[in-house]
């Protein structure tokens, strides 16, 4: 199962999975970290259901959500159908169905150790960004639960700090911050046998 796959199956479930995985405390952070201001436009990459989305329209920003899972945009545009200022399109993270310098601030909340090839979705997110624009990514810290490769098909066990930040400074960043959220990502394995605790990063950087 790809992982396009495996969100397309979970995607009505997807909301609840989340909760016990990390709280809005993550998405607080992540528009705390960037600043935002009403009015401007935001890019979610790996939008999902909408959790980074949510938060940014209940600010007053137009947003542009991006996915994989046609799935999981259905879900989203049900939830959000009331909302005229979210545009809903399917892509990935390394070719992004966005033009050059379109958003004042582009996030990415869990998605990239999803992603095949991470250092090149940075370099997609950052191109997308306008001159002045800041690039937010939440994620988990390195570690070594591999049944979480199996089970929710995660491409990475999670990333080093240091690394994050030369991909961000690679990718023409300024001013890159890599922080603590000061929460983790936790999940129990189907059989019940293991318990990960993955403590989240907030990596941030202006163009």
């Amino acid at each position: 199962m790809s992982s396009r796959q495996y969100f397309d199956a979970v995607a009505r479930e997807w909301d609840k999975m989340r909760q016990a995985f990390y709280s809005q405390a993550v998405r607080e952070k992540a528009i705390a970290v960037a600043e935002v201001k009403p009015g401007k436009l935001a890019a979610d990459i790996g939008a999902g259901t909408g959790f980074i989305t949510e938060g940014l329209v209940q600010r007053g920003l137009w947003v542009i959500a991006v996915d994989q899972s046609e799935a999981m945009l259905g879900e989203m545009k049900h939830k959000f159908q009331d909302i005229d200022t979210v545009d809903y399109r399917l892509g990935e993270a390394e070719n992004l169905p966005i033009e050059d310098e379109a958003a004042h601030y582009v996030f990415a909340n869990m998605c990239l150790h999803h992603v095949e090839n991470p250092p090149v979705a940075i370099k997609e997110m950052v191109r997308i960004l306008k001159p002045g624009g800041r690039l937010v990514v939440t994620d988990l810290d390195e570690h070594n639960f591999e049944f979480l490769k199996a089970e929710h098909r995660d491409r990475w066990l999670g990333f080093q700090r240091e690394e994050v930040k030369r991909w961000f400074i690679e990718a023409g960043l300024k001013g890159v911050k890599v922080e603590c959220v000061g929460e983790s990502c936790c999940s129990e394995s189907s059989c019940g046998d293991e318990y990960a605790s993955v403590s989240i990063f907030v990596a941030s950087g202006e163009k």
